[in-house]
């Protein structure tokens, strides 16, 4: 019944030989969570196939564009297959539960109650194909009185508590500019579906795998949950240091510059005043231990600050690496390209793309030693493999594809060239 076979995917494609490979998933979502989970899947094996509406994915146009290439779809949807069906018709949704029957993953990310309404909820698709494993990912979660409210993982931050806690405590919460509770939510959902998978290999059931944003944002408060039941602490905005810990926080540099120095136990604390030269600070009534430290953090990030305005940020970095104290300059994306960590982890390597050539991802995570992730093609085109995913997958005849692109029940779009 399973699909565990890699000569089903597209034959035409380069295989993968990751630990995932003859795991089919079937997506079915948007901007970016779930295409995240998928990518994830995809990277190690998975075939994925990327259902996308007639307008196509929004990510599509979240990013930087070089001419008509979205640069972001490149990264997100790379290896997977990409097909678009009219989910509003009821041949499309008549073509998507036969994908879904054979798949072993199915990734959604609606509202609640959608795919219930499209028939393609896990309990109408389980009984076709019991060892079937849903994915659904959410604003709020699949049940509790929030679940129908629209969420995006900035929304989930704010009321899961982290908004809260981002930022400096005398200015409005701050948001970071990336999205990371959707990637927190993706990789929850890839261990979830791992888990699921697992578990389906004893039982030979499939389950649901319910993955909410809020959810995802809401496991970082763990120190904070039994500390407020417990003593009615709340925490509040710290800024750039760490609570009840110093030195640990940015420090500017005599460039102009920043670095973080995390000096987090009395043995680096040592290593790090003995290099600013004045090893009598462990003597200090206001240094001389982890939990004094602690209670008097902008004193000790006062006095680190006053030798760290001294150097430029490359002499810090060197002297402090030498003494063995954590630190880094703060990096910015030119200095990440030029440094030669990021190059021998291969966390940027250069997939060929068929109109920029060589196109820069962001490498694969985590590294498996013998079954490691790869890529094979940078995201496809919008509707590039809506025919043969059909003809290869259902059996699709040449005269029923026109047909159905003729009635706009299916888009199809030639490959990137």
């Amino acid at each position: 019944m399973f699909s565990n076979d890699p000569s089903n995917a597209a034959s035409d494609k380069p295989h993968h030989s990751g630990p995932l490979v003859g795991y089919k998933v079937l997506e079915l979502c948007s901007t970016i969570a779930g295409p995240a989970c998928a990518r994830m899947l995809a990277d190690f094996g998975a075939d994925v196939i990327k259902v996308e509406p007639p307008e196509g994915d929004p990510m599509r146009s979240m990013g930087k564009h070089a001419g008509d290439v979205s640069l972001y779809a490149a990264t997100l949807l790379r290896n997977k297959r990409a097909i678009s069906i009219d989910l509003k018709t009821e041949e499309g949704k008549k073509i998507v539960r036969e994908l879904a029957l054979k798949c072993d993953v199915l990734v959604e990310n609606f509202r609640p109650g959608v795919m219930e309404r499209l028939g393609l909820d896990y309990e109408s698709l389980s009984k076709d194909h019991p060892g079937l494993v849903m994915v659904r990912i959410s604003g709020y979660g699949q049940t509790g009185p929030y679940k129908n409210r629209p969420g995006y993982g900035a929304i989930c931050e704010a009321f899961a508590g982290v908004r809260h806690l981002t930022g400096d405590p005398d200015r409005p919460p701050a948001r970071v500019a990336l999205a990371t509770t959707d990637y927190l939510t993706a990789v929850y959902a890839c261990y979830g579906t791992t888990m699921a998978l697992l578990n389906r290999a004893k039982t030979g059931r499939g389950q649901v795998v319910d993955v909410a944003l809020y959810e995802a944002a809401f496991s970082q408060m763990e120190a904070y949950v039994p500390a407020f039941k417990t003593t009615q602490f709340v925490p509040n905005r710290v800024g750039s240091n760490l609570p009840n810990m110093a030195p640990n926080s940015l420090y500017q540099a005599k460039d102009g510059g920043y670095v973080l120095i995390a000096a987090n136990s009395d043995a680096t604390f040592k290593r790090l005043i003995e290099v600013m030269g004045q090893p009598e600070l462990i003597h200090h009534p206001l240094m001389s231990s982890i939990r004094v430290r602690g209670q008097n953090i902008p004193f000790c990030n006062e006095v680190v600050s006053a030798w760290t305005i001294q150097h430029d940020g490359v002499d810090i970095e060197r002297m402090l690496i030498e003494a063995e104290v954590p630190v880094s300059r703060v990096y910015t994306m030119p200095d990440i390209f030029e440094d030669p960590h990021f190059a021998a982890r291969e966390m940027l390597p250069q997939i060929e793309h068929p109109i920029l050539g060589p196109l820069t991802h962001p490498g694969v995570v985590p590294k498996l030693s013998s079954t490691p992730g790869e890529i094979l093609r940078s995201g496809p085109n919008f509707g590039e493999d809506t025919r043969d995913v059909l003809r290869q997958e259902l059996n699709y005849s040449q005269e029923q594809l026109e047909r159905l692109e003729a009635q706009k029940i299916i888009f199809s779009a030639p490959a990137i060239a």
